[in-house]
């Protein structure tokens, strides 16, 4: 099991073959199964990977530690190679139910994407059409609120919408939108400053529950991006994006937010300060709240947990690691043959 895993994180590979053979072959009638079974549960299953995997931890502790004289080395000898065995097997786990989708042709593969379109005054023109957007849907947005009180509303709402935004970019197999749950880890996503992950074992997802309601339909459209094998972050947020653009007023809204915090860092100077004087007071004080949710982080544990995932997204071949979040406004730009949130492919539909 090392020996494998250890070859699998090394071996190169064909990105069309992981693409043609993988993401839109196994991982397609996969993701369907693996996804159904666990949103029939209304606990994580990543929750009881963790108990199980405490309760091993202390279980083979424990039998050390009752081994008395030179048998204990070999005692801890043998739990250090289980536990490097145990790393292996899920390591394998990993790759085969959902990681391999890293090593995928890009999505721009399948987009009228065009890099001479990423100039920095198209990205200021998106700033200044992002802050108009948020001024316009921010009264019918928020007239949705009450109506969306839930993560199971949220995924109520948002699934037809996912299917068409799958749809735009050419999907061979439709993802099925994963029931969004919270888990005991949502403690370590507010000190982290973590929105939302997927299980990459059980193929769900997992919300912070901190996460403002104007926020939820990006993040968990976000999440579902990640659930139809688009691996990099860049990626699930254009499918995300894309999906709440077919959507209603609230998701809209909630993209755009999303959006315009991208679009802060990389408009210039000038254009930052005049999408700043040009919002409203209403899309202003839900950036505030925003704001607010992540003044709560702690700093010493996000700088950690960050660090740790830039590591994890460069050793799966994401050279961009954790800058691959603002990528998604580079493919927002080059895509947007016609309409900014109507990403167009190379074969119309």
């Amino acid at each position: 099991m090392v020996v494998a895993a250890a070859g699998a994180a090394v071996a190169p590979t064909s990105a069309a073959l992981v693409d043609a053979w993988y993401s839109r072959g196994i991982y397609g009638i996969l993701q369907p199964i693996v996804t159904s079974i666990s949103s029939l549960f209304p606990f994580a299953l990543m929750d009881a990977l963790i108990g199980f995997a405490l309760v091993w931890l202390v279980l083979r502790i424990w039998r050390v530690l009752r081994v008395a004289g030179p048998d204990r080395y070999r005692a801890m000898g043998r739990f250090a190679l289980d536990a490097i065995g145990a790393v292996a097997v899920a390591y394998l786990l990993f790759l085969g139910l959902w990681g391999l989708n890293y090593r995928r042709l890009p999505v721009t593969t399948g987009l009228d994407f065009d890099a001479a379109r990423v100039t920095q005054a198209n990205v200021d023109a998106l700033g200044t059409h992002a802050v108009a957007e948020l001024n316009r849907l921010h009264a019918s947005a928020h007239a949705l609120l009450p109506g969306v009180p839930t993560l199971a509303a949220v995924r109520v709402r948002l699934a037809p919408a996912f299917a068409d935004a799958q749809r735009s970019i050419g999907a061979a197999h439709l993802a099925t939108p994963g029931r969004p749950k919270w888990s005991i880890v949502s403690p370590f996503f507010r000190l982290a400053g973590v929105d939302g992950m997927v299980n990459p074992i059980g193929l769900e997802v997992l919300v912070n529950p901190d996460v403002l309601p104007i926020e939820r339909p990006f993040v968990v459209a976000h999440e579902w991006g990640h659930l139809a094998g688009w691996a990099k972050e860049s990626e699930a947020s254009l499918l995300g994006w894309t999906t709440c653009a077919r959507s209603d007023d609230l998701a809209r809204y909630s993209a755009w937010l999303d959006l315009y915090l991208h679009l802060a860092r990389d408009v210039t100077p000038d254009a930052r300060a005049s999408m700043a004087s040009t919002l409203a007071r209403g899309p202003r004080d839900d950036l505030s709240a925003i704001a607010a949710r992540l003044a709560t982080v702690q700093p010493t544990v996000a700088r950690a947990s960050w660090q740790t995932y830039d590591r994890f997204l460069k050793a799966n071949r994401v050279p961009e690691g954790v800058r691959s979040y603002d990528e998604v406004v580079r493919l927002v730009v080059g895509s947007s043959a016609d309409r900014p949130d109507r990403p167009r492919r190379i074969r119309p539909e």
